[in-house]
């Protein structure tokens, strides 16, 4: 199989909620991921706070959540790590302007030390695995009926045009509505911090 049929199977595993496509992508993008965090961090007040493996861990699970509900139409490694390190830099963002608002403002605080015995594992652990399931079922739980109906067609592989067309309205606004619905589901959850 050549390297574009093992991506676009990869990614379709990924959105069936395949365990092991998830930890297999984890695997190849999670060290770029980490990588484009670190190389923007580089206050060290902040790098005492805020660690890439917690930055990574958020855009993962945000990345499954919307995956799993086809909100994404990758074709190539490229657009999918373009994506990944697009939504670490605005977590990181996002985190940065947290951390220095007025009542929490790092910059007026001392680097500590960090504690050595926080370093992650590589691979997840059994309570990682079943802690993205439940997180999984959780977000499926918080659409309506309609929208699991748009994930599950997008699930089967089934594009906007051809959903669309069978529901008679536009594919654009059908792909809108489920990208509010998953924001507003990763906000309730508190994926988006």
């Amino acid at each position: 199989m050549s390297t574009q049929g093992t991506f676009v199977d990869l990614i379709r595993r990924v959105r069936a909620g395949d365990e092991r496509a998830a930890v297999e992508l984890v695997r190849q993008y999670e060290p770029t991921i980490r990588r484009a965090v670190r190389f923007r961090l580089v206050d060290a007040r902040l790098g005492a706070l805020l660690d890439s493996m917690d930055v990574c861990q958020s855009v993962l699970a945000s990345f499954f959540v919307r995956a799993a509900a086809g909100a994404y139409d990758l074709d190539r490694p490229e657009d999918l790590l373009k994506l990944l390190v697009t939504m670490a830099r605005n977590k990181l963002a996002s985190q940065v302007r947290r951390q220095q608002a007025d009542c929490r403002d790092v910059r007026r605080r001392t680097a500590g030390v960090s504690d050595p015995g926080q370093i992650a594992a590589r691979d997840a652990s059994p309570s990682q695995a079943v802690a993205a399931a439940e997180l999984l079922r959780e977000a499926q739980r918080r659409l309506t009926a309609e929208e699991r109906q748009l994930v599950a067609w997008r699930q089967e592989g089934r594009n906007w045009a051809d959903i669309a067309a069978e529901l008679g309205t536009n594919p654009v606004a059908l792909r809108k509505k489920l990208s509010r619905a998953l924001d507003r589901v990763t906000r309730e959850l508190g994926l988006n911090e």
